[in-house]
């Protein structure tokens, strides 16, 4: 048996401090961490109690969305053409894309971006492309594509979600498909 030699008083000592300060520190900070600070909470309270810093807004629920997405994929079945549908939030946000049976590759993107651009300037993307002879820098914003097969979905006036639709040989077909995407919604 191999002979283990015991630690000094003096390890064992600065040893043993050691560890009773970071269990104290330790406990210190789980106690700080879950104190309620004294000046956040009222100011939490006020705006809370007042609404000055709130606002609401309407979203489509995931059902809503799969409805106008599938309205305007089948619009364009019944003409024969191959196409993607996306849908996105009031913030730009995809809430689902569809691409349909054949449609090309870069028709997922153009959705989503035609759908983006239409719900931002709550316009057919078909009109906001003849904006870009007066205003050509339009075109340089992140996300935005300015051809004809968006259209806003609105709600009291103000846009609540984008219809993109692309993959058909005319903006003026794939917004046709947009919108009736949008009608889907007022059935």
């Amino acid at each position: 048996m191999k002979h283990v030699k015991k630690a000094s008083k003096r390890t064992r000592a600065v040893t043993g401090g050691a560890l009773v300060a970071v269990l104290a520190l330790g406990g210190f900070g789980a106690y700080s961490a879950s104190a309620d600070s004294p000046k956040a909470a009222p100011a939490a309270v006020k705006a809370e109690a007042r609404g000055k810093n709130l606002t609401r807004s309407t979203h489509l629920t995931v059902e809503a969305a799969t409805k106008a997405a599938q309205a305007a994929l089948d619009a364009a079945e019944k003409e024969n053409q191959r196409v993607s549908v996306a849908v996105v939030d009031r913030n730009g946000n995809t809430i689902l894309t569809l691409r349909g049976d054949g449609a090309g590759p870069q028709s997922y993107e153009s959705a989503e971006k035609k759908a983006y651009t239409a719900v931002s300037w709550n316009a057919p993307t078909s009109e906001l492309a003849k904006r870009l002879e007066q205003a050509p820098n339009l075109k340089d914003i992140p996300g935005t594509l300015f051809l004809g097969g968006g259209a806003p979905v609105t709600a009291k006036g103000a846009p609540i979600a984008g219809i993109g639709v692309a993959g058909a040989p005319s903006g003026d077909l794939d917004e046709k498909f947009a919108r009736a995407g949008v009608a889907a919604l007022g059935k």
